[in-house]
């Protein structure tokens, strides 16, 4: 097949083989790509907007027994850095996110091994009860599959208790990349790639809208990013009739400082600024299900970001009032609320703030400027 037909049949919104994919990022010039995927983007979200939200970035605790090679946030039970979030700390950081014009608590931690169920519900409901307006867009498929293990129960019972208790939507952590081969090397104690995905599909069933990530330039090959990228939209395309499913793809790349992949395994992250664009572009084309693709200017910086939402990206994600896994293997960049919109006109875009599930919100009539340092 020559490349004008895997661009044809791109452009057809077909799907595209793991061999197709993997030959189109390998041998298709940059700007053919970029110039597909933004075709693709401007069928998709015809609007022409780039869209951002104002969230903050909360942990329930650093505590977990997963042993992530990527991950130096957290910390061994016992360690005396160990920490449950208190619901004063809570009430203190959703005021202070109010304030700064949010309306999203995304929530997630580690796999601590004596928080159950209960925890989890009593600190949704208790969140609830007093901010009863901030959505949670909460946990994500291994904290999920860590609570269904330690309760002894599925998956689907974990999601139903938790979306009563007042979760809104589902994030898309611990996906890294989703073939069991490379989760046994840098993520070994957390669920396999397939109850990943079963995961994400029970959610779908209970019309919990959830996004899709992938962290990519450790220890995979490029053959498997686009498996990860076709069982992704083979489970979109599972998803019940009227149900979102992943609203989003947001791929970034693996942050080495300090790491132990680093340290012990000599793993580097050496992706370039031209491959990430490569595969923000892929990303586009390879889910053609999915209608949000985001930069993930946290990772890779404001001028690649920009460089990606004429590559198929359409969203600019959050100014992250507090992210606290991925800033402590190295990610260095900041935004404040003036300065996503600023980033996004330089690139061409007008900027629009939305909520999770991409419906536009108009900007806070009166709304302080962070400038907190985390």
């Amino acid at each position: 097949m020559t490349l004008n037909e895997l661009y044809n049949k791109a452009l057809r919104f077909e799907w595209l083989t793991v061999e197709e994919g993997e030959y189109l990022f390998t041998h298709a010039p940059l700007g053919d790509l970029m110039a597909i995927a933004n075709t693709l983007r401007q069928q998709q979200v015809p609007h022409g907007k780039v869209t951002w939200i104002i969230d903050r970035n909360l942990n329930t605790t650093n505590v977990c027994v997963a042993n992530c090679k990527f991950c130096n946030f957290f910390r061994v039970p016992g360690h005396p850095d160990a920490y449950i979030t208190d619901m004063a700390t809570y009430r203190k950081k959703i005021a202070e996110t109010l304030r700064y014009g949010g309306e999203q608590l995304l929530l997630q931690g580690g796999h601590h091994p004596g928080l159950g169920l209960q925890f989890y519900q009593d600190t949704f409901r208790a969140i609830k009860a007093e901010f009863p307006q901030v959505k949670l867009h909460a946990l994500g498929p291994p904290e999920v599959a860590h609570i269904a293990k330690l309760e002894k129960t599925s998956p689907r019972e974990v999601l139903m208790a938790l979306k009563e208790a007042g979760l809104d939507s589902l994030p898309g952590p611990g996906a890294e990349i989703l073939v069991d081969r490379v989760r046994r090397l840098i993520a070994k104690g957390k669920c396999g790639a397939q109850e990943w995905l079963d995961i994400m599909h029970e959610a779908h069933k209970l019309d919990l809208t959830t996004s899709a990530t992938m962290m990519f330039g450790h220890v995979e090959t490029l053959r498997e990013r686009f498996e990860h990228l076709a069982r992704l939209r083979e489970v979109q395309g599972k998803k019940p009739d009227g149900a979102k499913g992943f609203i989003a793809f947001i791929p970034w790349t693996f942050q080495d400082v300090d790491t132990l992949l680093t340290r012990i395994r000599g793993v580097h992250n050496l992706t370039t600024s031209q491959e990430y664009v490569r595969m923000i572009a892929m990303s586009r084309i390879m889910l053609p299900n999915v209608k949000n693709i985001q930069a993930s200017w946290l990772t890779v910086g404001k001028a690649v970001a920009q460089m990606c939402l004429h590559a198929g990206a359409n969203d600019f994600g959050s100014i992250m009032i507090e992210e606290n896994v991925v800033s402590a293997a190295g990610a260095p960049h900041r935004f404040t609320s003036t300065g996503i919109q600023a980033a996004i006109r330089e690139a061409g875009f007008e900027p629009q703030l939305r909520n999770q599930q991409y419906e536009f919100r108009p900007m806070p009539a009166i709304m302080e400027e962070q400038v907190i340092d985390y």
